[in-house]
């Protein structure tokens, strides 16, 4: 067939923002044909957004995606798209593509396997399309083909892996391969993960070698429904080998690459490829840094406020926003930046522009992010020191109040009704808590007044045992670092000190983690209350995401000598306690991001009863070891 010019795009979308979906696509299919790529493939679901949940079971959100994708017909002369998008037929709803050439629909084919796994639950919303089987689809009283279908257009025969189709053992590439598919193209909405991308190339580059083709994978791009975010990897592989890719976790609303390639042909063209950095420390930065991003501009928010406790957990959100702002305006500029945040008009752009990147970058922050350290009588002088270089150092504003005030009027109040004084030998834990709480009340006005968005800094280890005040250091509408452990916390914080030049981290990390609740001849530190955070990390991962009993974890544990078998069983049994009693919790916490292969989110990873035994028969099996 010769030499023709293929390419894939990611688009930045939201659930039913159909002004705003439609727009990317049109866009992406407009940089494409000026580019005079010929065959175009774009996401999984694209014109509705993939996490539309329950709205795919409603017949008018299906219909108005038809509607819109045969709109976008229209525009596609002279290039072959493939469009994501529901189909519903007899009651059932389908994840579909929709194959476009010069303007004419071809047909639709349907997805094979659904993801119901981890964050996915695909099998509540779709129907599983039957391998080799095609039925007529009516649109307009005109008969499409729906179902697997494969077309021929261009010199080329197209086949399609839907996302989740080639992630199975029998995958549905086997099948186009056997029906003589020369380009594959696959549709996908695959969230971020740490480490997920080498997995996808060995999915795209081994299957245009297994299936001696041409394969294509366009991903969504950015947090599109809160949780949730996609990097946007766009690949394109030629007989095993990497022929493209694009940069992830762009800031951009479509995001384009194509290559010459000769289909028919072994010799795959030499392209110089961009720069991949997959160490964990360098994509947790740029993902959080584009989901923080898309939340407050899809939220409308007008920047974030954040309580700046001078440890890791607040230093670590504060780092991410002021990030945010920089990866921002090295790739859209500071006016295109402050346009799609909806924050122009708190700029003088022209003033703005004049000044050094730097200079630019602590501006904006200073608007975009607020900060306050609220002390109480437990608070120390190094902590406060460490909130305020820290806030300093990034340009975020920083104010400084003490809630002692509003603690003591609430303590006095309860002895006076109780008829008794508090104290920390009988009420420790309602002494610390109404010290967490009783700064939420006025660090949400101020998030209020700004129109802003709370940030709340729980972190996953937290989430496991409860180690946070429900109304107090929880409240917030978006928790950034929920789906990753303190561990993992705080030696990014040390890699983002020498690695992305935030001195101002230097004191934060030189501080053993404290709640600073309890007076300071307590001596109260994180891991003195729980463990070391390295330990809960370790059971985390095999009681939560490997799924194992309390004496399973503990067998593993005692093979590492660091620690005593009776600090590991200690350990262990705290862990089944604190995990059993506090699920309420982990169904409170404002929205977090998804980051590793797992969380313990219940929205989006881990489901687990409010009310259950709390393991107590596990527990004392475990007791009977030696």
């Amino acid at each position: 067939m010769g030499t023709i010019r293929i390419g894939g795009a990611a688009v930045n979308q939201t659930p039913i923002d159909w002004d705003n979906n439609v727009k990317n696509i049109l866009q992406a299919i407009q940089d494409a044909k000026n580019a005079n790529v010929e065959i175009l493939c774009l996401p999984e679901l694209c014109i509705t957004g993939y996490g539309c949940e329950d709205l795919f079971l409603t017949d008018w959100v299906c219909e108005t995606a038809l509607h819109y994708c045969f709109k976008i017909a229209e525009e596609c002369s002279d290039i072959i798209v493939s469009i994501g998008l529901p189909v519903r037929l007899n009651g059932n709803t389908y994840n579909c593509a929709c194959l476009i050439e010069d303007g004419e629909v071809k047909g639709f084919t349907a997805k094979q396997f659904l993801a119901n796994e981890g964050v996915h639950y695909e099998t509540r919303w779709f129907t599983a399309w039957m391998r080799n089987h095609i039925t007529t689809f009516k649109y307009n009283d005109t008969p499409y083909p729906l179902g697997d279908v494969l077309y021929n257009v261009k010199g080329a025969r197209i086949g399609f892996e839907i996302c989740e189709d080639a992630w199975r053992v029998d995958r549905v590439g086997i099948r186009n391969y056997e029906k003589g598919a020369t380009l594959i193209l696959n549709p996908s909405a695959s969230h971020f993960a740490f480490g997920k991308s080498s997995i996808r190339y060995d999915l795209v580059i081994g299957g245009s070698e297994r299936f001696n083709c041409t394969y294509i994978y366009s991903n969504l791009l950015g947090n599109e429904a809160g949780r949730m975010i996609y990097d946007g990897e766009v690949l394109i592989a030629h007989r095993g080998k990497l022929v493209q890719r694009n940069d992830r976790l762009s800031f951009k609303d479509v995001n384009l690459i194509y290559v010459d390639i000769d289909i028919d042909s072994d010799i795959a063209p030499e392209v110089d490829l961009t720069h991949d950095d997959l160490q964990k420390e360098f994509e947790f930065w740029e993902a959080t840094s584009l989901g923080l991003f898309d939340y407050m501009r899809k939220s409308h928010s007008k920047g974030f406020v954040l309580s700046l406790s001078g440890g890791a957990d607040s230093a670590a959100c504060a780092i991410m926003v002021a990030e945010m702002i920089r990866k921002g305006l090295k790739e859209l500029g500071a006016e295109y930046f402050l346009e799609k945040s909806g924050m122009q008009k708190s700029f003088d752009i022209p003033a703005l522009t004049s000044l050094s990147f730097e200079e630019q970058a602590k501006k904006i922050t200073s608007v975009f992010l607020t900060t306050a350290y609220q002390s109480t009588v437990n608070s120390g002088d190094e902590t406060l020191t460490s909130a305020k270089v820290l806030a300093e150092s990034i340009g975020a504003t920083f104010y400084n109040w003490s809630v002692n005030e509003e603690i003591e009027n609430y303590k006095s109040t309860i002895e006076h009704i109780i008829g008794r004084k508090l104290a920390w030998e009988t009420d420790d834990l309602a002494l610390q808590n109404i010290q967490a709480r009783g700064r939420a009340p006025i660090i949400w006005l101020l998030t209020n007044i700004k129109q802003a968005l709370l940030i709340t800094t729980s972190n996953r280890s937290e989430g496991d045992v409860g180690y946070a005040t429900m109304d107090g250091d929880t409240a917030g509408g978006i928790a950034p670092i929920a789906g990753v452990d303190k561990d993992f916390i705080r030696s990014w914080l040390r890699w983002a000190e020498k690695n992305r030049n935030h001195t101002g981290l230097a004191l934060v990390n030189s501080l053993a983690p404290t709640a600073e609740l309890r007076p300071s001849d307590y001596v109260q530190t994180d891991e003195r209350d729980l463990m070391p955070y390295s330990v809960l990390a370790r059971i985390e991962r095999k009681a939560i995401k490997e799924r194992r009993s309390p004496v399973q974890v503990y067998t593993e544990l005692i093979k590492d000598s660091t620690h005593t078998h009776n600090e590991y069983k200690y350990w262990v049994k705290k862990f089944y306690k604190l995990w059993a009693i506090n699920q309420w919790k982990r169904e409170r916490i404002a929205p977090s991001l998804h980051m590793d292969d797992f969380n313990v989110d219940p929205r989006s990873w881990c489901r687990f009863p409010i009310l259950s035994g709390g393991f107590k028969r596990e527990l004392e099996l475990l007791d009977k070891l030696d």
